[in-house]
């Protein structure tokens, strides 16, 4: 597979901007898309927004479980094409698509046979839970449609393509779209449906749009390659996958458990609080939205640049982007302080939940620039398969700094000094991050291996290979087993 978006040999900076433009806009299309859909359901009433905000955590899980896979993909296929193992790449991503749907499919099952359990258990009373069930039904239906798209565009992004996925998740934000209104509201032909309209429209827009990845991955690109079920092949891309994706899906769970115990922290001082929170943590997913699409470019380049034993260029882009997003952040820091108080006003008409909104609008955003820094860094130490460094970064800065700071601020400060914890534990992480950037370097027993060796002939026959391409693929079944060694 040659080197199409040139990850390998074309000027950093160049390469990095060509890639994150495209995350950037199909980061925006996704929350525009989230954005409509509780538009329209609030049109529905309090009962149904408070039903789909019951859903909210269970669907997280679900899209954790594919960011993680996604993670493990992108890693793996980006070091194997880097390395020049085009076409074991290629029986990588069939399988990992393989694993992605049985997995999706079983939680989709359970969760089906266990929504009045589960939800009943969230908080949800008898009146939210048949809307619930509405919603959900459906929602499951389509999770393995969404699952397997989100791990297909890391798929494409793994090889240096960034405006196929982006152009991807843009059709499934105009299906969305298009279908909300029409079957939520029981436009012309279309039957009322409410609620359960809204989640038909989504399955339907993730249905489409996963078609035309599968065309792009299989037909158009040939990035996967069909071949018959091999137990032990199967076992082997499964351990190179899960050592990144588990660390990586519970990564994702982190954050929202630990802005939950910072609501709650809020909500015995002051509701008014919980609000501005609240809508400060929906700005914040807007201001971060460029460091979320460099980190989505970061981590193929980085495996790429791994696997082709290129990691002087690998570290000198992760410098150069954790640069880049602190001295963007710190910028775009300045407009928000001066108009603190407008963007406030944006989201409340409460004098009280304005003035904590823009306390945090003053605050909070000084030390995006090292969030920024501690976001690229975290996701980079896939790419460099150190898992577990990236999960214990995130959980000291969370639940070891975070938290603990935040306690102390409530007891001197109240509602002020619970948002202060957090710049002040974004800054020393942030701090910390950046030092360990400059020291990173591959574990020794990863550097020049095959990330996921097998026995699959690359060829287009999908046949195994020859006798004499056996001792190369027990060499690098050794490897894995090192690779996926837990300890970092």
């Amino acid at each position: 597979m040659k080197d199409r978006h040139g990850l390998l040999s074309a000027p950093i900076g160049r390469v990095l901007f060509n890639m994150s433009l495209p995350n950037l806009i199909g980061i925006m299309t996704i929350l525009g898309g989230s954005l409509v859909d509780i538009f329209f359901i609030s049109q529905l009433g309090t009962e149904a927004l408070a039903a789909v905000s019951f859903t909210f955590p269970v669907t997280l899980v679900i899209s954790s479980i594919g960011i993680g896979i996604g993670a493990g993909v992108s890693t793996n296929l980006g070091r194997l094409i880097g390395s020049g193992h085009a076409p074991e790449s290629k029986v990588f991503l069939f399988d990992a698509l393989c694993m992605t749907l049985l997995i999706i499919w079983g939680l989709s099952i359970l969760g089906c046979v266990f929504i009045e359990p589960i939800f009943s258990l969230l908080g949800a009373n008898e009146a939210s839970l048949p809307l619930i069930n509405d919603y959900m039904w459906y929602w499951y239906l389509g999770a393995p449609a969404l699952v397997l798209l989100m791990v297909g565009n890391q798929g494409l992004r793994a090889t240096g393509d960034t405006r196929s996925p982006a152009k991807i998740m843009m059709l499934a934000a105009v299906v969305n779209l298009i279908l909300d209104p029409l079957l939520i509201f029981g436009i012309g032909p279309f039957p009322r449906l409410e609620i359960q309209g809204a989640a038909i429209a989504t399955t339907l827009s993730w249905v489409v749009a996963m078609s035309l990845a599968g065309y792009l991955i299989v037909f158009k690109r040939k990035l996967v390659e069909f071949v018959s079920f091999d137990i032990g092949r199967f076992i082997l891309h499964w351990k190179a996958l899960a050592h990144i994706a588990r660390p990586a899906a519970l990564m994702n769970v982190i954050n929202p458990i630990a802005n939950g115990i910072i609501m709650a922290m809020l909500a015995r001082i002051d509701h008014a609080g919980v609000a501005a929170f609240g809508a400060g943590i929906r700005l914040e997913s807007v201001l971060l939205i460029v460091v979320m699409a460099l980190s989505s470019s970061l981590m193929p380049f980085i495996a790429q640049n791994l696997g082709a034993d290129q990691p002087e260029r690998a570290k000198k882009a992760l410098l150069m982007s954790l640069q880049f997003v602190f001295v963007f952040q710190t910028l775009l820091f300045i407009p928000l302080y001066f108009n603190a108080t407008a963007i406030a006003q944006l989201f409340s008409s409460d004098p009280l939940v304005i003035d904590w909104l823009s306390f945090y609008v003053m605050v909070l955003p000084a030390a995006y620039g090292p969030l920024g820094i501690v976001i690229i860094f975290a996701t980079s130490l896939n790419a460099y398969h150190r898992p577990l460094s990236s999960l214990v970064i995130n959980l000291c800065r969370l639940m070891l700094i975070m938290l603990p700071l935040a306690a102390l601020g409530a007891y001197i400060g109240g509602v002020k000094g619970i948002l202060l914890a957090l710049p002040i534990t974004n800054t020393l992480m942030g701090i910390a991050c950046y030092y360990l950037a400059t020291q990173i370097s591959e574990p020794e027993h990863i550097k020049h291996s095959v990330p996921c060796g097998d026995k699959t002939n690359g060829a287009n026959n999908g046949q195994r290979y020859d006798n004499d391409h056996d001792s190369k693929s027990e060499r690098n079944k050794e490897l894995l087993r090192t690779n996926t060694n837990p300890s970092d």
